[in-house]
């Protein structure tokens, strides 16, 4: 017996590692802090940074200095990535510093005046009130980390939310809404209640003095106070809460306030510090559920595709083989349409191209979700995710190019420049124009979403100067390969195709057949849909890439379990049928955000289904459709 190599030992225990430590395997190094400044070692300063403020009642987040808060007076960014640019993240610094392990109490950061005669401040006052009753959210970072604010629900269960509300409303009929409700001192009628201070516990770990490891943040939250500072340049933070009447008709002043205290806790990981987060999100039981129901759609699937396989064809061929040509010629079903099963399709152009995108969106997918599930993008790696995701599609033209260019090679195409033009153009083209026309809304509207044009140009300077050469590669490539032989010879004159039931002709069989995928994903598609509408963080990467092998496993057996019973039908037609029996799975991915349209959650919906019904589909139904023509082939 040989003994393992050491490489290999080194590589699986490497592996293992990420997948234990994955969270902070990308190089979040820990930051270690001290009461005594050492620009080495440690640090003392603890810098609060604020990122962009959204609400689940509007599609449209908006930076911190768009509502007048107090403001940082040596304002920075820090630098931001691809990802976060794209999902509309703001962050910068703020007026709220502490000193590590220095607690205060009731420490004044601003006073913002309004005057009932100013039309400025009337603007402002009136938006910041619009944030209150739309329930928009701040969202603070401590050391890379969220400041959470935790409280408890029903069955005593603690939930801890990455943000917080700016204020609340008392509507004209006396009721609380959202906020309002945890204060019995928010009572006035049509009065609006803002969070003007914030008492911060920071928690820490001491460290590890024999291995001369310094203290560490781990954990730290919140609790939103309204208070109404009797004395703005000495606060005593108690007092009856900061009301703001709905009509303004007299000066107005808001002190804005902060306590913060500090806590040790050993029990508590640097490694693990995003757990207690997590944790308060109990959805794993719901997920296992969805897994069940998934695989129970699989292996009922599996079932009938390995009955007509191993039973029902093996039977045909056998008796097939044993008769003689004039009893073959009276035999009816799949036997008959060998001649013409490998006819080029209609417009075998497009379809060659929308298979060659779909190889680069399948791939992309692939590898981001696998490299998600090592822990790589994280949610504690802010922007990795979309970034990984952009970049991936990028540099994986060349599979797009080569898959192309080989099927319309196969289909007997001889515009090949065509061909390579609109691999290249056609897709990405839809996808950026919506994009562009949607972020133009977003522009016109002020909100942090909207992408800067420097970074539109940088979209437009990869995909033109990676992904398009890297498409001309492969469709070279490509073309240079001989076409895909089919193993029967194709009759020079079609088939006549009888009159077929219901139930197989193209329409009622593509729209059966997206049904059963969608099944497979759509308690995970609300995780999503969750964490990308209603600001969660989402990190069931695990159960997100198993998810998308038993979609892949689905749609396929589903695409070949069809076009079999198409066949036996007579009907030869079956490579555009292929690929949009799966993909009709993207069209009701697209049509399920009109719960959340009917629930008044927004446009945006339609913008992200748009992009995701196109690649989407694409996605789908490449992977899929190699199996069925593999099946076809034998």
């Amino acid at each position: 017996m040989k003994s393992l190599n050491p490489r290999f030992i080194f590589l699986l225990s490497l592996t293992l590692v990420s997948s234990s430590f994955g969270f902070y395997l990308p190089g979040l190094a820990p930051v270690s802090f001290c009461e005594k400044e050492d620009a080495k070692e440690c640090q003392k300063d603890i810098q609060l940074f604020v990122n962009r403020l959204d609400s689940v009642e509007s599609v449209l987040p908006y930076e911190y200095d768009a509502f007048d808060f107090c403001k940082d007076t040596d304002e920075r960014r820090p630098s931001e990535n691809l990802g976060q640019v794209l999902f509309g993240e703001r962050i910068e610094t703020s007026p709220y510093k502490f000193s590590f392990k220095a607690d205060k109490a009731c420490v004044k950061v601003c006073t913002k005046s309004y005057d009932a005669g100013s039309r400025e401040d009337k603007l402002k006052l009136d938006f910041l009130k619009k944030g209150m009753e739309l329930n928009y959210q701040h969202h603070w970072i401590v050391d890379n980390m969220p400041v959470t604010w935790c409280y408890i629900v029903e069955g005593n269960q603690k939930v801890c939310n990455p943000g917080f509300p700016i204020g609340c409303l008392v509507n004209q009929e006396g009721k609380p809404k959202d906020a309002c409700v945890i204060n019995a001192d928010f009572n006035k009628k049509n009065t609006y209640y803002i969070f003007n201070h914030v008492d911060i516990t920071i928690v820490y770990h001491s460290g590890d003095e024999t291995n001369g490891m310094s203290p560490r943040l781990v954990a730290a939250t919140l609790e939103p106070r309204s208070v109404k500072h009797s004395d703005e340049d000495s606060p005593s933070c108690e007092g009856t809460p900061m009301d703001i009447p709905a009509e303004f008709k007299s000066n107005l002043k808001v002190t804005y306030s902060y306590s913060v205290k500090f806590q040790q806790n050993d029990d508590i990981r640097w490694a693990s510090r995003w757990d207690y987060i997590l944790v308060s999100m109990p959805h794993t039981n719901i997920q296992w559920f969805s897994i069940m129901n998934s695989l129970v759609i699989v292996l009922f699937l599996s079932g009938m595709v390995a009955m007509i396989m191993l039973r029902t064809l093996h039977k045909d061929i056998a008796r097939y083989n044993q008769m003689d040509q004039e009893e073959a010629q009276e035999e009816s079903g799949w036997k008959q349409v060998h001649g013409d099963v490998f006819r080029p399709p209609r417009m075998g152009m497009l379809l060659s191209v929308f298979l060659g995108q779909g190889t680069q969106v399948f791939i992309m997918t692939f590898i981001t979700l696998f490299l998600a599930c090592l822990g790589f993008l994280s949610p504690a790696n802010r922007g990795a995710l979309m970034t990984c995701a952009v970049v991936l599609w990028v540099l994986l033209g060349t599979p797009a190019g080569y898959v192309s260019a080989r099927l319309y090679k196969t289909f007997g195409g001889e515009n090949w420049k065509t061909n390579v033009l609109l691999t290249a153009f056609l897709c990405p083209g839809i996808v950026f124009v919506d994009f562009f026309l949607m972020n133009l809304i977003l522009w016109v509207e002020g909100s942090s979403a909207a992408v800067p044009f420097g970074t539109l140009v940088a979209i437009l300077a990869l995909w033109f100067g990676i992904s398009v050469p890297l498409t001309f590669v492969g469709a070279y490539f490509g073309f240079k390969k001989p076409g895909i032989e089919p193993p029967v010879r194709t009759n020079q004159i079609p088939r006549q195709i009888p009159p077929q039931s219901f139930f197989t002709k193209p329409v009622p069989g593509i729209i059966m057949g997206g049904i059963l995928p969608f099944g497979c994903i759509f308690i995970q598609l609300f995780f999503i849909l969750n964490s990308i509408w209603s600001h969660q963080m989402y990190y069931m990467f695990g159960f997100l890439f198993l998810v998308f092998i038993i979609l892949v496993i689905t749609c396929s057996e589903a695409t070949v379990l069809l076009c079999y019973f198409h066949l036996c039908a007579e009907d030869y037609h079956w490579w555009w049928r292929s690929f949009l029996t799966s993909g009709f799975t993207a069209v009701y991915l697209f049509h399920h955000p009109l719960l959340w349209l009917h629930l008044d959650h927004g446009a945006h919906f339609l913008h992200f289904y748009r992009l995701l019904r196109l690649e989407g589909h694409l996605e789908n139904t490449t992977s899929f459709y190699r199996s069925a023509f593999m099946w076809k082939s034998e």
